[in-house]
C-alpha cells in the first residue's frame, strides 16, 4: 500500500513536470511568435524568419554594439562565416568572404538594392553611417534566381532603419588610444502629414602614422571620411511603399612609408599608396497604384577613383544603375508568386590598357547591359511543409543567355524543429578589369584568349533549427551543411609573357564544402552567450604546366573559425560584453623561396566592452580591443625597397625577392582603449 502510494505520488510529480515543462515551451513559442524577427532576403518578400524557406541569417544592431567599430566592413566579421578580408596591408582595401569564397563572389545588398558594386566594396560598406543601420540579412550560397550576377557564394543585405520607427536623435562618439575618432548622428523630422526623412552623417578620422612593428610603414592606412545618407518615406493610400534615399561618400586614405606627405605623390623616393574617392549612390523604391501588388526599384551609383600606386596612377569612373519591377502574387491559398524583370547597366574607365581600344591608341569604357525575367513560386503544401521553385533568365552580349534555377524546402514537425534543405546555380558576369585593377596599372597588353563562358556555382545546403525549451529560455541550435561547387573560374595569366595579361577560364573547379554551426542561450543569471563554429574544406583544382590537375587550398580560407559573444547585465545599468573572433591556419600569398609561413598560425582576436546607463536616452560605453595583442609578422617583403631600386643584388638578395605587400591574415594594430558615449530621443 505505500510503496503503491509513493509510486502514485513519483507518476503526479512526473506529470506535473511535464506540464510546467509543456506550459513552458508553449509560453516561450508564444512569445517568440510574437516577437520574431521579419526577413526579406531569402525570397524578396517579408516573412517571419522562423517562416522562410530559405535560412537567412540576421544581426541587428544591438549585436554590433557588442563591439563598435569604425565601419560596418569590419563589424560583418562578428558574423559566423564571414570574414572581412584585408587584401593590402599598405591601402587596407580588401573584400568580405562568406564560407571561405574570394569576395568578388559576395553580393552587397543596401534595402535589397545591389549598390555596392566590384570596384567599391570596401568602400560601399565604409561609408554606411552605423546609426542608419536597422540589420544586416546574410543569406549563404548562390542565391542568382533572384537576384542574378555576382550572387555565387552568398549575399549580405544592409536594411537600413525604417524611417517611421527610427529614433528622432541618435548621437553615437567614439574615440580610440591610437587617436582615432567617430561620429554617427542620425536625425529625423515631419514634412507635412505625409512624408518623413532621416539623415544620417558618419565622420572617421584617423592621421597618426604609427609603426609598431618597426618596418617603416604604416599599421593602419590614414583615413578621412564623412558619409552622408538621407532616406525619404511618403505616406501612401493602403500602405503602399514609396522611398528615395541618397548618399554620399568622400574619403582620402593613404598607407606607406611613414615619412610620406602628399608632396611626395607619385615619386619614387618615399613610397605610399594615396586613394581619393568620391562616391554618389540613389536607391528608390514605388508600389503601383494599382489593385495588384507590383512594386519598381531602382538605383544608381557613381564611384570616381583617383589613386597612386607608388608611382603608378590608377584613374577609374563607374556607373552602374539598376531597375527591376515584380509582381507579388497570392496566386491561391496555397501558391505564392512573384514574378519580375530587371536591367542592370554598367559603366567602367580607366586610364589603363584594360580600356584601351584594339590600336591601344583610343579610349573604350568597358560597358555591359544585363536584363533578366524571374519567377518564384513559394508553395504552402500544408502546415508542416513547403516547397520554394525560382528560375532566372539573364542575357549578356557576351555570355548570352544565363539560366538560374534554384529549389528549397521547408518541413518544420513542430516550433521546436525546422529542417531546410536548398539547391541552386549562381553565375557571375564579370567585369574583368575592376577585378585586376593593380596589376593592370603596368603597360601590358590584354589578351581575352577564348570566348570566356559566365563563372557558374552550384549549391546544396541542409539547415537545421532545434530550439530546446528550458525554463530560464530556450536554447537556439543553428546547423548548417554547405556544399558549392564553382567552374568556369576567370583567372589573368601574368607569367606568360610580361607584355601581356591573358585572360581565359580555369581547367578546373574549385570547391566550398563544411558545416556551420550557431548556439545561443540566455541563462537565468543575466547573462546571454553565442557560440558560432565553421567547419570549412576550401580548394582548388587546375592544371599545371604539363596539363595535370593539382589541388590547392583556397587562398585567405581557414579550416576552422568560430567566435563567442557573451553579455552580462548588473542592475540594468551595467553590461559586460566580450567578443572574440577565432581563425585556424589559413592558405597565404607567397612567393618562390619565400621566408615566410605559406600557413597562418591559429589565433584570435578578442575584444571586452563595459556600457553604463545612468539614464533611459544616455549610454556611456568603452573597453578594450585586440586584448591579446595579437599582430601578425613579416607583412610586408623588403619593405626597406618599395621601388625594388635594388632586387638585382645577387649577395644580398640571392632569391630575387621583391617589395610585396599582399601577406596578410589580420589587421596590424595592436591592442588599444576606446571610450564612447551614446544618445537616442
Amino acid at each position: 500500500m505505500f510503496a503503491a502510494e509513493k509510486t502514485m505520488s513519483k507518476t503526479k510529480y512526473i506529470v506535473a513536470a511535464a506540464l510546467a515543462m509543456a506550459q513552458v515551451a508553449s509560453a516561450q513559442k508564444d512569445s517568440a511568435k510574437a516577437i520574431e524577427e521579419v526577413v526579406v532576403t531569402g525570397s524578396m518578400k517579408s516573412v517571419r524568419r522562423s517562416e522562410s524557406v530559405v535560412p537567412v541569417e540576421l544581426v541587428g544592431y544591438k549585436y554590433f554594439q557588442k563591439n563598435p567599430t569604425p565601419s560596418l566592413f569590419e563589424a560583418v566579421g562578428m558574423i559566423n562565416g564571414v570574414q572581412p578580408q584585408i587584401n593590402c596591408n599598405v591601402c587596407n582595401t580588401g573584400d568580405i568572404h562568406i564560407n571561405g569564397m574570394e569576395g568578388a563572389y559576395t553580393m552587397v545588398l543596401i534595402d535589397g538594392m545591389p549598390i555596392v558594386s566590384s570596384l567599391s566594396t570596401v568602400y560601399g560598406l565604409s561609408g554606411i553611417p552605423n546609426s542608419m543601420i536597422d540589420r544586416v540579412e546574410v543569406v549563404k550560397g548562390p542565391a542568382s534566381a533572384l537576384y542574378g550576377s555576382e550572387a555565387m557564394g552568398g549575399i549580405i543585405n544592409v536594411i537600413t532603419k525604417n524611417v517611421g520607427l527610427a529614433p528622432k536623435l541618435n548621437v553615437d562618439v567614439m574615440a580610440t588610444s591610437w587617436q582615432e575618432y567617430k561620429a554617427d548622428v542620425a536625425g529625423k523630422w515631419r514634412w507635412g502629414r505625409k512624408v518623413q526623412s532621416l539623415l544620417g552623417i558618419n565622420h572617421y578620422r584617423y592621421l597618426q602614422p604609427i609603426d609598431r612593428n618597426g618596418d617603416g610603414f604604416t599599421d593602419l592606412t590614414q583615413q578621412r571620411r564623412t558619409s552622408v545618407f538621407n532616406k525619404w518615406h511618403i505616406a501612401r493610400k493602403a500602405g503602399r511603399v514609396a522611398s528615395l534615399a541618397l548618399r554620399y561618400v568622400h574619403e582620402d586614405r593613404w598607407g606607406g612609408q611613414t615619412n610620406w606627405t602628399p608632396a611626395y605623390r607619385g615619386g619614387d623616393s618615399i613610397y605610399a599608396e594615396d586613394v581619393a574617392t568620391r562616391r554618389w549612390e540613389l536607391i528608390g523604391q514605388y508600389e503601383l497604384p494599382l489593385k495588384e501588388k507590383i512594386q519598381t526599384q531602382w538605383s544608381y551609383n557613381y564611384h570616381h577613383q583617383n589613386s597612386m600606386y607608388g608611382t603608378v596612377p590608377y584613374i577609374a569612373r563607374q556607373q552602374v544603375a539598376f531597375g527591376q519591377a515584380f509582381w507579388d502574387k497570392e496566386w491561391t491559398a496555397k501558391h505564392s508568386l512573384l514574378l519580375g524583370a530587371s536591367l542592370r547597366y554598367t559603366h567602367y574607365d580607366d586610364n589603363t590598357p584594360g580600356t584601351a581600344a584594339a590600336n591601344g591608341i583610343d579610349n573604350a569604357p568597358d560597358k555591359i547591359w544585363l536584363p533578366g525575367v524571374y519567377v518564384q513560386d513559394e508553395w504552402r503544401m500544408n502546415a508542416k511543409n513547403k516547397l520554394l521553385l525560382g528560375y532566372r533568365i539573364d542575357y549578356n552580349a557576351a555570355h548570352g543567355i544565363v539560366q538560374s534555377p534554384r529549389v528549397a524546402y521547408k518541413y518544420a514537425p513542430s516550433y521546436e524543429h525546422t529542417f531546410r534543405a536548398s539547391m541552386g546555380t549562381g553565375f557571375r558576369v564579370v567585369n574583368l578589369f575592376t577585378e585586376d585593377h593593380a596589376a593592370l596599372t603596368g603597360a601590358r597588353t590584354v589578351v581575352v584568349a577564348e570566348a570566356l563562358r559566365p563563372e557558374r556555382s552550384y549549391n546544396a545546403n541542409l539547415n537545421y533549427v532545434w530550439r530546446i525549451p528550458s525554463a530560464s529560455g530556450p536554447v537556439n541550435v543553428d546547423a548548417t551543411a554547405f556544399y558549392a561547387y564553382f567552374t568556369n573560374k576567370i583567372v589573368g595569366d601574368f607569367d606568360s609573357d610580361p607584355q601581356k595579361i591573358i585572360y581565359q577560364n580555369l581547367s578546373g573547379h574549385a570547391l566550398s564544402r563544411g558545416l556551420s554551426v550557431n548556439i545561443d542561450k540566455r541563462l537565468r543569471i543575466p547573462l546571454t552567450l553565442a557560440l558560432g563554429v565553421t567547419y570549412m574544406n576550401v580548394w582548388l583544382r587546375k592544371e599545371d604546366s604539363m596539363a595535370v590537375l593539382q589541388t590547392t587550398q583556397q587562398l585567405h580560407a581557414p579550416t576552422w573559425a568560430g567566435n563567442v559573444v557573451a553579455s552580462y547585465t548588473i542592475k540594468r545599468k551595467w553590461t559586460l560584453d566580450l567578443t572574440a573572433k577565432w581563425t585556424g591556419p589559413m592558405r597565404l600569398p607567397i612567393v618562390p623561396n619565400d621566408y615566410r609561413p605559406a600557413y597562418s598560425p591559429w589565433f584570435a582576436i578578442a575584444n571586452i566592452q563595459a556600457t553604463y546607463k545612468p539614464k533611459a536616452k544616455w549610454e556611456l560605453y568603452g573597453g578594450v580591443k585586440n586584448l591579446l595583442d595579437f599582430v601578425p609578422k613579416n607583412t610586408i617583403m623588403r619593405a626597406f625597397d618599395p621601388f625594388d631600386k635594388s632586387i638585382h643584388d645577387p649577395i644580398n638578395n640571392p632569391n630575387g625577392y621583391t617589395f610585396d605587400p599582399s601577406y596578410n591574415y589580420s589587421s596590424l594594430q595592436g591592442i588599444r582603449v576606446f571610450l564612447g558615449v551614446r544618445y537616442s530621443m
